[in-house]
This record gives C-alpha cells, sequence and structure tokens, in this order.
C-alpha cells in the first residue's frame, strides 16, 4: 500500500466529508438515521426470529428472507455508525485499513443481496410455474447448498477488486466527498491509473449483477405468462401475490443500485448520488422486512402468536 499526499509524506487516513449542511439539518439527519438503523436492526431481527422459532415459516421463500435479513443487518452496521459520526461531527477520518475493510463488506453485502434476490426469484418461479415438482426441487438441503454458494461468491468474487484498490497510491487528496468509502470516490481521489480497477469492476459485474439480472427479468416473464394463463380472478390475485412482495424489493434495490453506478450523475459522489446511497444503504434495508411483514399473512399471524405467548 503507497498512499501518498501531495507533499510526498505518508497518508494513513482518509476523511470523509458526508453531508455538507447547516447544524440543524446535520442533527434532524443523524436523528432520522439513528432511528432508521435502530428500527432496521430490531425489524430484521425479528424476521430471523420468527422464521426460526415459527414451524409455518419453515418454508424456501421465508428461509431466504431471513437470509436477506441478516444481509441487512450486516450492510446497516457496516455503514451506520462511521456515518452517524460524521453526521455528528461534520465529517470524520477513517484509516485506509477500516476504508478497505467497509468497501470489502459493502461491495460483498451488495453483491450477495443479488444473488440472493436471484435465488429467490428462481423459488417463486418453480413454486408458480412448476408446482407440482417444487417440493421435490426445493429441498431443504437444495436450499442451503443455494445459500452457501451465494455467501461464497458474495464474499470471494470481490476480493480481486478489493486487493486491487489496496494498492492503489492517493496523492491528490485524502478527502473522500462521500459520508462512506465508497468504489466511485476512491478512484476519484487516487493519483493511480484506474482503468484496472474499473476493468475488473466491469468484469466482475457480469456474474454478480448482469445475469442475475437477467435471470430475475426471465423468470418474472415466465411468472407473468403463467399468471395470465389463470383462468379465475382469484387464483390470478393469489398466485401473484405470493411473488409481489419480493417484486417491489427487488425493483427498489435494483433502482437504487443502478441509479449510483450504472446510470451516475456527473461526479460520482454528487449529493444526488449521496441520497440514492443512503436510499440502499439505509432504507432499502429497512422497508424490507416492513414490506415483508405487511403485506405478508404468514409473517403477521406468526407475529401475533408471539405476541400473545408473551402476554399469556
Amino acid at each position: 500500500m503507497n498512499l501518498l499526499d501531495n507533499n510526498g509524506t505518508t497518508v494513513t487516513e482518509f476523511f470523509l466529508i458526508g453531508f455538507q449542511v447547516n447544524k440543524c439539518l446535520r442533527l434532524f439527519l443523524f436523528c432520522l438515521l439513528l432511528v432508521a438503523s435502530f428500527a432496521t436492526i430490531c425489524g430484521n431481527l425479528l424476521i430471523i426470529v420468527l422464521v426460526s422459532t415459527s414451524r409455518s415459516l419453515h418454508t424456501p421463500m421465508y428461509f431466504f428472507i431471513s437470509q436477506l435479513s441478516a444481509n441487512d443487518i450486516l450492510l446497516t452496521t457496516d455503514i451506520a455508525p462511521n456515518m452517524l459520526n460524521i453526521l455528528l461531527n461534520n465529517g470524520g477520518t477513517i484509516t485506509f485499513s477500516n476504508c478497505i475493510t467497509q468497501l470489502y463488506f459493502f461491495c460483498a453485502s451488495e453483491t450477495f443481496e443479488c444473488l440472493l434476490l436471484t435465488v429467490m426469484s428462481y423459488d417463486r418461479y418453480l413454486a408458480i410455474c412448476n408446482p407440482l415438482r417444487y417440493t421435490s426441487i426445493m429441498t431443504h438441503v437444495h436450499c442451503v447448498k443455494l445459500l452457501v454458494i451465494c455467501w461464497l461468491i458474495g464474499f470471494s468474487i470481490i476480493l480481486t477488486d478489493i486487493l486491487t484498490i489496496s494498492r492503489l497510491q492517493f496523492c491528490k487528496s485524502n478527502i473522500i466527498d462521500h459520508f462512506f468509502c465508497d468504489l466511485v470516490p476512491l478512484q476519484e481521489i487516487s493519483c493511480s491509473d484506474t482503468s484496472v480497477v474499473q476493468l475488473e469492476i466491469f468484469l466482475l459485474s457480469i456474474p454478480s449483477v448482469v445475469i442475475p439480472t437477467i435471470i430475475i427479468i426471465a423468470s418474472y416473464a415466465r411468472i407473468l405468462i403463467s399468471i395470465l394463463k389463470i383462468s379465475s380472478s382469484i387464483g390470478r390475485h393469489k398466485a401473484f401475490s405470493t411473488c409481489s412482495s419480493h417484486l417491489i424489493v427487488v425493483s427498489i434495490f435494483y433502482w437504487t443500485l443502478f441509479s449510483v453506478y450504472v446510470f451516475p450523475t456527473k461526479g460520482g459522489a454528487s449529493s444526488m448520488n449521496k441520497i440514492f446511497s443512503l436510499l440502499y444503504t439505509v432504507f432499502t434495508p429497512l422497508i424490507n422486512p416492513i414490506i415483508y411483514s405487511l403485506r405478508n399473512k404468514d409473517i403477521r399471524q406468526a407475529m401475533n402468536k408471539i405476541v400473545k405467548k408473551s402476554f399469556t
């Protein structure tokens, strides 16, 4: 690792600017994001507990939902603490090693979510388009294998890019115009040639983002065709309701992700991109359990049973 500032001295830490707004707005954002982070952890922990303890939720779909909740907790704990510190102090420092570690867990978490959402769309495709073989295909062993593959790929495929980034030289500045260590802001302040990093990101995005996106689109195209073939309106509504929550989560996740990394505004860490970054690092993990609990009858019933047991 070679980090040099403009005077040729070693840079051991970065300064994260965060949101440069007045004190009252910063305090408001701090309180809002503190509550959102706490609610995210509690909400996702509740989903994990409900799926683990309720027999009615011991199905592949809820098994994958609980893993999505675990990943959302990981993402929140990776980003939120330092983000809140930056808001409270109008900026903050982070060491180079901590910056790279934060970037690794952030990228690994996002990659894992892309893969898990793909597996969940495949699960919904089998449930609706091939219901007679669903239970024989989506066995517990098969679900665990799919999950392990997602975790392994998510946390290993990004290592190559992280190692390359850790070897970049930073001599322009140690100031990052963002609230966490992200790919684009780090490349912007590097004085090294980042073409290799950009090539690696492009190549890695094919198995981690492009292929999963194609699979999700293809799965839901087949699901939509199958639903339209159902003669009764009640049957169509019931079939669509089994995958609507997942479709909402997928839409929100990919919309925010593509807004920042595929169709970014000019300047990778602009105010608009910071807002989009807040959406997928803070509010997407928050609304995931809300979507699955409020729109899901089984989750609500399991929650009601736990509440009744607690007060009896």
